[in-house]
This record gives structure tokens, sequence and C-alpha cells, in this order.
């Protein structure tokens, strides 16, 4: 099966059901893949042909589902830009891609024409969201998709062809592309969701971003399940809660911080948000103090965490409904192992394998830390124009995530950090995640970012910056009073930096590297 598949049987089935929702702009199913099957005339008009790159750099419209679609039904492959990354990585990414044809949103047509003398791949450039002269080189989207064939050219692509070109980044260097087959996708899909039900309508609120795994996963699983996809550009909290309201949404998925900007947005208990039936969080730690409040906020609501990366295609474990539910007349023993739970990841979901194993790739024992690794026809086929790497992550068929933690006897994975973020201190390990979780639960702190600095007697200690919220004030001292009370000694933090935001990369994740740089002297004192 490929991916086109999931539009065309929904489309079948339920063509005037609404498939999309954007700013007031409302599309049906039949709607959608008439579009996407002119898009991919226009392309293969453009001269893009099987294998072929076509990138995207767009925040989150319905432009991003339809480049998509269209390229996969050509067999090209689609590479989603992260419309926050500097020009520089724009162009890594561009030419390590080989775009053939780069479709942009007007905000970042200005960056792509300081690039196009240094981008030697691209014969074609798109623009999205208005028209340009007819001497600025770009063709308009809508121009295109209006004056193309709705009968796009038959393509046999297999189902192992890689249909979706994802770059991720860890803390150094520039991102990797990560080749994503169909059946990444289709894997997923199949086992993990249920097909479209012409009784049941939906709305799920997508706000992640589409150029990160989780945004596509989303995409996928509702064009197969026949969902209305609510699309925000970016994520804003009031926006956010004003949505849902609205258009009464039953779904949504979140990354952790966004959950908690929510729940403590200080108009939070202004919007009706009773719609809510199933809210999903993942790609970051979630304090069990967040979850538990989250909890009590939406008390009506299912909540499901999901685990895994860009590599395995987004979700290798979940934490379900029935896992969060904590009732507070139980005998107070089987209450704790519950609230225990609340901070794993869940188990591995059916399509999937997934191990804990040591520094030699064995499995290891139940409750024995060790590295997690995953295997199933959804990992990704590799990185692209990068075999070396490819063989340091993927070995055996099987993934190593970099992500370290332990199984428990019932096959709950509960992780402690990446390997190369742990601190040891005194021979002690310490993970990052478990100390932030507890600093996250005081009132004062929005985010926080714990790290390891050089110390002459001990190896490491701990050290942490922390960004406090609006209108609330914390002294190190308090903050190190509170995680005193929570962690063991060794785990508190020695030093406490506050600062207005924390150092991220262009694809959002921290740079942890930069904090040691910046507080990283022996013997630190609190800044």
């Amino acid at each position: 099966m490929l991916t086109p598949e999931f539009l065309d049987i929904t489309a079948a089935i339920c063509p005037e059901r609404t498939a999309v929702i954007f700013e007031g702009r409302r599309l049906s199913y039949e709607q959608v893949q008439q579009r996407v099957k002119r898009l991919a005339s226009a392309f293969s008009a453009l001269g893009v042909n099987k294998g072929d790159t076509v990138s995207l750099i767009q925040v989150n419209t319905p432009h991003c589902i339809e480049a998509y679609f269209a390229a996969a039904l050509l067999g090209a492959v689609y590479v989603p830009l992260n419309f926050r990354a500097k020009p520089s990585e724009l162009e890594y990414m561009v030419n390590t891609a080989d775009a053939k044809v780069l479709l942009a949103g007007d905000r970042y047509v200005p960056v792509v024409d300081e690039l196009r003398g240094r981008l030697p791949s691209v014969e074609h450039y798109v623009q999205l969201d208005g028209r340009s002269g007819s001497d600025s080189g770009w063709r308009d989207y809508e121009a295109l998709v209006a004056g193309s064939d709705p009968d796009p050219p038959f393509v046999d692509v297999p189902e192992e062809a890689v249909t979706l070109l994802m770059y991720t980044a860890g803390t150094t260097g520039f991102p990797k592309g990560v080749m994503l087959p169909h059946t990444s996708f289709t894997s997923y899909v199949l086992n993990n969701v249920s097909p479209v039900d012409p009784d049941l309508e939906e709305r799920n609120l997508l706000t992640v971003p589409l150029y990160h795994i989780a945004g596509v996963q989303a995409v996928m699983a509702a064009m197969f399940a026949g969902r209305t996809l609510v699309m925000q550009r970016q994520f804003e909290a009031r926006e956010w809660m004003g949505l849902a309201q609205e258009e009464r949404v039953q779904r949504a998925m979140m990354v952790p911080t966004m959950l908690k900007q929510i729940i403590d947005h200080p108009d939070f208990q202004k919007y009706d948000l009773s719609s809510l039936k199933v809210i999903t969080y993942g790609a970051a730690p979630m304090p069990v103090e967040v979850i538990s409040r989250a909890l009590q906020a939406f008390p009506a609501c299912q909540f499901i965490n999901a685990f895994g990366q860009t590599e395995t295609a987004a979700t290798i474990t979940a934490l379900n409904p029935e896992d969060h539910h904590v009732p507070a007349d139980l005998p107070e023993q089987e209450r704790q192992r519950r609230l225990r739970r609340l901070a794993s990841v869940g188990r591995a979901l059916p399509d999937v394998e997934v191990r804990v194993v040591d520094e030699y790739g064995n499995e290891v024992a139940r409750g024995v830390a060790g590295e997690v690794v995953a295997r199933g026809d959804r990992v990704m086929a590799g990185y692209w124009k990068d075999e070396e790497r490819t063989k340091q992550t993927k070995r055996g068929g099987w993934i190593y995530t970099g992500d370290l933690g332990y199984m428990d006897e019932e096959g709950y994975l509960f992780l402690s950090g990446r390997a190369s973020d742990v601190i040891i201190r005194g021979g002690e390990n310490i993970s990052p995640e478990e100390v932030e979780g507890v600093l996250t639960g005081h009132p004062a702190v929005e985010e926080c970012a714990v790290f390891g600095v050089p110390h002459d007697t001990w190896g490491e200690t701990v050290a942490a910056a922390v960004v406090i919220k609006a209108g609330h004030r914390a002294e190190a001292e308090e903050l190190q009073e509170w995680c005193r009370e929570r962690l063991a000694s060794f785990k508190k933090p020695e030093a406490i930096a506050f600062r207005d935001e924390l150092p991220r990369n262009p694809l959002g994740k921290l740079l942890r590297r930069e904090l040691r740089e910046a507080y990283g002297s022996k013997n630190p004192a609190p800044p």
C-alpha cells in the first residue's frame, strides 16, 4: 500500500466530508484529492520524475498536505524544510536533497531569493500565498493547480521507495536527512489507526509543525481515518483554545510545553474545551506534575503519551488512556504504582519491536538500564548520502535511538535521557530529564534545561538554566531547596542560571552544548 491511497480511500467513501479547515476555508476530501491530482500533473509538467525531490518551506497550511501527496503520486521524494532554519541550514538542506522544485510561503520568498545563486539543483520556484510579477522567477501555486490536468500520469511506485526526506538534527553540525519509505507510514497506520467510518466524524486540531515527524504522522492518520484537520499555522495558546472551542475539536496532539502553556494560561477557564476527547502528547519528556495537572484540567479527556523519533517514523511506544487513570480511592500502594507509571512512555506498539540493550547490543534484563532500540517495517531506510552514520545508527535492522532507559516487568518503558547528556557525578549517573521534571513542577518555572559542568572533586556537577514565567519570581536557593526536597541530594543543581530563553537549534532541539560552554567552568558558583 502507498500513502496516497489513504486519501483515495477516504475520498471514495466520504467525498463530501471536510478534510481541512484553515482560517475560514473548508476543503472536502474530494476537493483535496482533486487538487492533489492537479498539482501532481503540474509537478510532472515541471519535469519531476520518480526519485526526484520536491522541497517546501512554509508554516502549517493545506499546501503542505497537497504538496506531499502530489509528490508521492509521482514517486518523488517530499522534503519539508524547517521554517525556523537559518539561511545556511536552508542552503545545506536544499542542496544535499538535490531539490528540483522549491515551494515557499510569501514570508520566506526573500530568504530564498537571497540563496538562489547557491541552489544549483533547483529548476523551478513556486510561491504559495500570492502572485509575483512575471519577471520574479516565481510560479504561482494556485495558477499551477487550476491550469493542470486532473488526471496525472500513472507512476509505478514500490512500497519500499523513499517518499519523505525529513531533516533532523542533533546538537552539533548540520541536519541529518532521514529517508522514510511508504512502508514507514503504512505500517504505523494500518496497525494502529481505525479506517474511515462513514458514521463517525472527528476533528483533529493540528498545531505541531509539518516539518516534524509528529505532524506528518498526524496527517497520515487523519487521512486514513477520515478525520477533519483543523490547522493552526503556528502554536499560540489563546488561538489554540479559540479554535478548539469554535470548531468543537475532539482530538489534539501537542508537545508538553504546549500543553503546559494552555493549562497555565490566565484565560484557560474562559474557554469551553469540553469537546476534547483525546489529547496525544510527546516529542519531549513530560514532567509527572504537569501531566497530573493536565488530567485534572481535562477530566473528561483521554491522554496518550507517544514516544518515538524521526528515524522510527514517530511513535514506537504509547502510554494509553487506561494507564493515565489513577482513581483517588485506590489503595495507596497501587495508587503510587500507577502514578510512577505516568513517568513512563508506555509499551511497544503492535507493528514494532522495542528492546533495551547494553553496549554490545545484548538485550538487558527488566529493570536494567541501557539504550533503547527498535525494529520493524517502518524504521528509516537510512540517512541521505551518509552511509557511515547509517551504519552507526541502524545495525542488524535495529535503530539505535540514542535514548537511555529501562523496561519494567510489564514492558513499560522508562526513559532516563540521551546517552550523550547523562551527568556523572562522583560515579553516580544523573538524568537531566529527571531533574528538569522536578524543576518544571515549580509554579514559577516556565521551562528549564539541566546539564553537567566539570568539577575537580566530583568530575561533574549538576547545573540548570531556568526561564521564569512572566509575572513570577524565584531565587536560585528556592529552586535548589525545591529540588532537594524531591530528589536525592547529589542530583540537585549546584548552580542555577536565569535566562530569558533557552538556546535551541533551527529544528527546535535544545542545545545543552551551548549551556555547558556558557556555564562550564570548573567548580562553578551560582551565576
